[in-house]
């Protein structure tokens, strides 16, 4: 569930950060930093589930609050909250894998009550939500529309949900496109996701390997990527672009199941995004050149080069 895109990432923010400490630190502990910024991830999305389901389910307190009123009116005793019963929400709620990451995550701690209210009376006021109070019927897909209408439309469409999501989770930026992914397709299915395992185990495997090859190979990689550097002083390159360069550079050499073209593509890709304007360019004319270097002398250890 977690692509290989997003675990390059977290590897190289983990590499930078390791960097960055003046002191040595043991694998072990560099595979902890890993984790800790794999589990952003799984919070992030255990969070936007639980804001989505508050917002739902304000319909009851937004009522309660009417009735208790010193004198309530014949319509504050009569608020519709046909929506805190949609079937769609109750499955979530019940979901015995989403219930266990409430408990541990206690997402409630960082949620803006205001902020769902706020929310709630937008929704309160849009056509789509009279239309489906409008009926008291549950259609299915009637049910799991109204839900999508408040994800895409009040939430993620509304720049102060996306502000608060960014004050509290920094990897919004890394991983909000593929958590939104994910929450789409949860939707669909709620109950067949196991929190616990947002990734496979090779991915896993990959994600500990690439930082530990990384990590054990520095010397090796940074004197096979000095001599295609030109004219370009090692010291002056940016840090993360020499930290891409490895990666991809231990990639090639290392991880026979990944195409050296997927290789240089997701890193160009990540020079584009989370370097400089030239990084891109920089990085793939770099690795193109080790790739050619390392076929010649025999050493890409490629299943398809076996293959072939």
């Amino acid at each position: 569930m977690i692509s290989r895109r997003n675990i390059r990432v977290k590897v190289m923010q983990t590499l930078y950060t390791v960097s960055s400490i003046e002191t040595d630190i043991k694998p072990q502990e560099a595979q902890k930093i890993l984790q800790k910024n794999l589990d952003q991830s799984r919070s992030l999305f255990v969070y936007l589930i639980y804001f989505l389901t508050e917002v739902i389910r304000y319909a009851e307190k937004d009522a309660h609050q009417k009735a208790s009123k010193h004198l309530p009116t014949a319509e504050d005793l009569s608020t519709n909250t046909k929506i805190a019963g949609n079937e769609l929400l109750w499955k979530m709620l019940s979901d015995p894998f989403l219930k266990e990451q409430f408990s541990s995550e206690k997402p409630e701690l960082d949620t803006d009550g205001d902020l769902i209210r706020k929310i709630f009376i937008k929704l309160k006021e849009s056509t789509e939500y009279k239309n489906y109070i409008s009926t008291p019927s549950r259609d299915k897909k009637e049910e799991t529309i109204i839900i999508e209408f408040i994800l895409n439309d009040l939430l993620l469409a509304n720049e102060t949900f996306v502000s608060h999501i960014e004050d509290k989770y920094p990897n919004w930026d890394d991983d909000g496109e593929m958590i939104i992914q994910l929450l789409v397709g949860y939707l669909q299915k709620p109950g067949t996701i196991n929190f616990k395992e947002l990734m496979s185990k090779d991915k896993a495997a990959f994600a500990s390997g690439l930082l530990e090859t990384v990590l054990e190979k520095d010397k090796m990689l940074e004197e096979i990527i000095k001599p295609k550097l030109k004219n370009w002083d090692p010291e002056r390159i940016a840090q993360l672009d020499m930290i891409m360069m490895k990666m991809g550079a231990a990639e090639f050499l290392f991880f026979e199941t990944i195409p050296p073209k997927v290789t240089i593509n997701e890193y160009i890709d990540l020079a584009k995004d989370y370097s400089t304007q030239q990084s891109g360019q920089f990085v793939n004319g770099i690795l193109d050149n080790i790739h050619k270097e390392l076929i010649l002398q025999g050493k890409m250890q490629k299943v398809e080069y076996k293959k072939g």
